[in-house]
C-alpha cells in the first residue's frame, strides 16, 4: 500500500476542526488510505466517533500557544488540514457591525496563522509535508453582503500561498480547496428535493485533500484546486 497511487500509508495527518462538516467525509477517507490520524477540536466527545484508534485532543485553535502545545505533542507529522469554517453576514455593507470582521477573522483568519506557525518547522522536517485549506470562491468574487467572510478568506488564501513560498525547496507543499456550497448526506436526507446540483459534495472534497495529502500531488505547492459543484 505504500507505494500505491494516492497512499496515505505510514504518514501522521493532523486535521484541526474535524468535529464541522468535513470531518465525517474526510476522516475515513484519510483513515481507508493508511493514514494515522491526529483529530482536534472543541469537543473530543465528538472526534472520537469518526475514527476508531485517532489521536483525539481539545484545541483552542484562537489560542497561538494551544496550538503550538498541539504540535509540540504529535512531535513529527506529515500532513495539516485546516477545516475550521464558519459565516457570519447578510447585511448590506454598509450596515454591516465590526464585529462580523472580527468574527470571521478570527476564525478564518487568526487560526490559520496559528496553526501554520505551530506546525510549518515540523511540515518541513517531514520532506513530504503538506498543508491544506479549504476556501470559498468569495475570496475572489466577493459579494457585499459576505464582505468580512471573503476578506476573511482572502486572507487565509493569502496566508497559505506565503506558506507555499516558505515551503519552496524543502518538499513541503501548501495549498488550497477552494468549494461553493458543502453539501452533506445529511442535507440530501432533509431536503431531497432540493436542486445541488451547484453544490460539491462534502465526499467529492474529501477525496480531493486526500490527494493533495498524497505524493501525487507533490509537484502541486501554492495553487487553487477548485470545485465549485456541477454549475
Amino acid at each position: 500500500m505504500e507505494g500505491a497511487p494516492g497512499s496515505l500509508a505510514g504518514r501522521l495527518v493532523a486535521v484541526a476542526g474535524a468535529g464541522g462538516s468535513l470531518g465525517p467525509a474526510l476522516v475515513p477517507v484519510l483513515a481507508d488510505r493508511g493514514a494515522r490520524l491526529a483529530l482536534a477540536g472543541r469537543t473530543p466527545e465528538k472526534l472520537a466517533a469518526l475514527a476508531a484508534g485517532s489521536d483525539v485532543q481539545a484545541v483552542d485553535l484562537l489560542d497561538e500557544a494551544s496550538a503550538r502545545a498541539w504540535a509540540e505533542r504529535l512531535g513529527p507529522v506529515d500532513g495539516l488540514v485546516n477545516l475550521v469554517g464558519g459565516w457570519v453576514g447578510g447585511t448590506p455593507i454598509e450596515q454591516a457591525p465590526a464585529s462580523e470582521w472580527q468574527t470571521m477573522h478570527d476564525q478564518l483568519v487568526l487560526t490559520t496563522q496559528h496553526l501554520t506557525r505551530a506546525f510549518a518547522p515540523a511540515l518541513m522536517a517531514s520532506g513530504r509535508g503538506r498543508f491544506v485549506i479549504v476556501s470559498s470562491p468569495q475570496a475572489q468574487s466577493p459579494t457585499q453582503r459576505g464582505a468580512a467572510y471573503a476578506a476573511a478568506k482572502a486572507a487565509a488564501e493569502t496566508w497559505t500561498l506565503a506558506l507555499a513560498d516558505r515551503f519552496r525547496g524543502t518538499g513541503a507543499t501548501a495549498n488550497v480547496v477552494q468549494v461553493g456550497a458543502i453539501l452533506t448526506p445529511r442535507m440530501r436526507e432533509e431536503a431531497p428535493e432540493r436542486d445541488f446540483s451547484s453544490f460539491t459534495p462534502a465526499q467529492e472534497i474529501a477525496e480531493a485533500i486526500a490527494f493533495l495529502l498524497s505524493e501525487a500531488a507533490a509537484s502541486m505547492n501554492g495553487q487553487r484546486l477548485v470545485l465549485r459543484g456541477a454549475r
